[in-house]
């Protein structure tokens, strides 16, 4: 990761959430929370509990800070290595699942399965990731770097229905995604 001033000087995270359908109605899961940059948003965004996990011990860290500085009380941060052993989180129990620039991973297939498993019927899950683009200021090396078509194909494997790819507010360097499931 890099510096927090330099990551989140790419993102609009309010604009982001709004943009793939974050609201209220059931928990949101940020699956790989770093410095809390989507986590701080989405907890401002909506009353339910926002569960925010990274197997990075500094980024549990730092978002925990973050969360108690801005005093909100609806984050629960967890070290986890979610996609070795899951979330942790009930069956259908979110509404919102965050997966940003995270899908890169070599089992991206399983991470969106277990996604699909902790949504609700008709719950979100919000996708952003680098543009495949060697301009972009940051990002994994594009060898390993997903394609949006990639990551729809991705998430159709695992269960979920794309919903549409809207414009990011805030940041040229990344795509987004819309999926639902069903």
């Amino acid at each position: 990761m890099p510096p927090q001033t330099q990551w989140e000087a790419y993102f609009d995270p309010p604009a982001i959430l709004a943009a793939l359908g974050c609201a209220p109605g059931g928990e949101v899961i940020d699956f790989g929370c770093g410095y809390g940059t989507f986590t701080i948003a989405a907890a401002r965004r909506v009353k339910e509990t926002v569960y925010a996990s990274d197997i990075d011990p500094s980024m549990v860290q730092a978002t925990s800070a973050r969360a108690r500085d801005a005093k909100l009380e609806n984050i629960v941060v967890e070290a986890q290595d979610f996609v070795e052993s899951g979330c942790a989180r009930p069956d259908g129990s979110a509404g919102f699942v965050m997966l940003f620039n995270i899908l890169h991973i070599e089992s991206p297939v399983a991470l969106l399965q277990e996604a699909h498993r902790v949504l609700r019927a008709g719950g979100l899950a919000g996708v952003i990731h680098w543009k495949y683009d060697a301009g972009t200021p940051r990002g994994p090396p594009l060898e390993i770097r997903p394609t949006l078509e990639q990551c729809r194909r991705w998430g159709e494997e695992a269960g979920l229905h794309w919903l549409a790819s809207p414009e990011l507010p805030g940041t040229p360097w990344h795509w987004g995604m819309m999926l639902q499931r069903p």
